[in-house]
């Protein structure tokens, strides 16, 4: 299935820079840049069904590259049970995307980073490693076929007891990455043109791997208590305008 957009020369500018600060502010968070990024692609007006494959592919690379400097941190049997779980939910979900409503999936998307929002107790704790990564590739693959991102959810079934925090930042990375390529093939197959825009691609491949970077060096100049609320509320402000564009699309209509 084609899906042409009109990609302007400022408008890819803009989404590249977009890619490196959310990878910059992933970098100091730890997570949360995915989820910022698929929000600023469909507050940009990219149609989910070319938003939610870029985004695999972009944050694909991203987390390949957070393996590799944790590599040696890397359950690998936890990681096989998460690509089961992951791998055939986005080969039924994909083909459904194109003929979604796409002000319906800006609704569910403004919900799910509302629900990240909000204070919960973590869940999966007391759960095998087998069990938690079974459910993380669920949900990894059902709902990240929807809205793209999907790491403030399944964050927390990373946090296992005898886990290091590099072991966690490890295999959370290669678990998304898996669950992004899973995305990535099944886009693939269900013919949309994911490789449709090589320069926006590989531009902003390469700004989330050099935001990586930098969030990485910058993480102890910024203390977590102020990082939080510009976090939040730049969360909070994609759901406003993710709402302002459903809306203004139905007063249209």
């Amino acid at each position: 299935m084609d899906v042409p957009v009109e990609l302007t020369t400022d408008l890819t500018l803009w989404l590249i820079a977009a890619a490196f600060a959310t990878a910059a502010l992933s970098g100091l968070a730890g997570a949360g840049g995915g989820t910022i990024l698929v929000g600023v692609l469909f507050a940009a007006g990219i149609p989910p069904v070319l938003a939610v494959p870029l985004h695999a592919v972009v944050q694909f690379a991203s987390n390949a590259s957070r393996t590799v400097a944790y590599l040696r941190d890397v359950r690998w049997r936890g990681a096989l049970v998460f690509c089961v779980a992951a791998v055939p939910a986005p080969f039924l979900v994909a083909p459904l995307l194109a003929r979604a409503d796409p002000d319906l999936i800006r609704l569910i998307m403004a919900a799910f980073i509302l629900w990240a929002l909000l204070p919960r107790v973590a869940f999966g704790q007391g759960w095998s490693d087998r069990t938690a990564m079974g459910a993380a590739g669920v949900l990894s693959g059902g709902v990240g076929a929807v809205v793209g991102a999907t790491g403030l959810l399944i964050a927390p079934l990373f946090l296992r007891p005898d886990w290091s925090p590099k072991a966690t930042i490890g295999n959370l990375a290669v678990c998304q990455a898996l669950g992004h390529l899973a995305k990535v093939f099944a886009f693939i197959a269900a013919g949309v043109a994911v490789y449709a825009y090589p320069l926006l691609l590989a531009g902003m491949v390469t700004g989330v791997i050099a935001g990586t970077a930098l969030g990485r060096w910058a993480h102890g100049f910024l203390p977590e208590a102020r990082f939080k609320p510009l976090f939040r509320g730049i969360l909070l402000a994609l759901v406003m305008k993710l709402l302002w564009d459903v809306g203004r699309n139905m007063l249209a209509a």
